[in-house]
């Protein structure tokens, strides 16, 4: 087989992450793509882009184009245009940030009326992040998934702080767009591989 052809076997798909300012965001995007994550919370005005190629069973390469949207663009010119043509969506709040979760409701309304005219119809997630602060939760997880199972979303948990279902969430979600069922050991992989890696880069931070 070719560079070309083998190159022509991989997918790019535009994944797009949107919700509130300060839900975490970029933090979400940053531990996916480069595995860090910024202590400091810096707002993300218009768009930070991404690009990570992930392999998926039956040594499927996919690149993802994550569009990294910031809170405060809700109901601004472009945001539709940011959303158009997204192959799927990561729609992000805070667990310990209930006001996150009731905006939710304006955030979806907009993926919707953003690609009315799209062939495409994103696959959409919806995204509680912070689950490091358990114990500040103000958003039930059955509030959650109730929400899930009335728009028929994919549903993930995540810590973008300490990593934990990070890779897992985008890895999901490209599956789910191309229509992959990914089983209970390649999840559980996908969990495993990433707390490695986060280990051996806290571990070199520490010597």
């Amino acid at each position: 087989m070719s560079d070309s052809e083998e190159e022509s076997q991989d997918r790019q798909l535009k994944i797009v992450v949107i919700g509130d300012g300060a839900c975490g965001k970029t933090s979400l995007t940053t531990r996916f793509a480069q595995e860090a994550f910024g202590k400091q919370y810096k707002q993300t005005i218009g768009l930070d882009f991404f690009l990570k190629r992930i392999s998926l069973p039956g040594n499927l390469n996919v690149t993802l184009q994550v569009w990294d949207i910031g809170g405060q663009t809700l109901g601004g010119k472009m945001l539709d245009k940011y959303v158009y043509g997204a192959h799927g969506v990561l729609l992000v709040y805070d667990i310990t940030n209930y006001q996150s979760f009731e905006n939710l409701e304006d955030w979806y309304t907009m993926v919707k009326k953003a690609n009315e005219e799209s062939e495409v119809q994103p696959v959409i997630s919806l995204v509680g992040n912070k689950i490091d602060l358990e114990h500040m939760r103000t958003v039930k997880a059955d509030k959650h998934q109730r929400f899930c199972q009335e728009n028929g979303l994919l549903s993930q948990f995540v810590s973008a702080k300490t990593g934990d279902s990070v890779h897992l969430v985008f890895q999901k979600l490209a599956a789910e767009i191309i229509g992959i069922k990914l089983n209970k050991a390649e999840i559980e992989q996908s969990q495993v591989r990433h707390v490695l890696v986060i280990r051996c880069l806290f571990n070199m931070c520490n010597h």
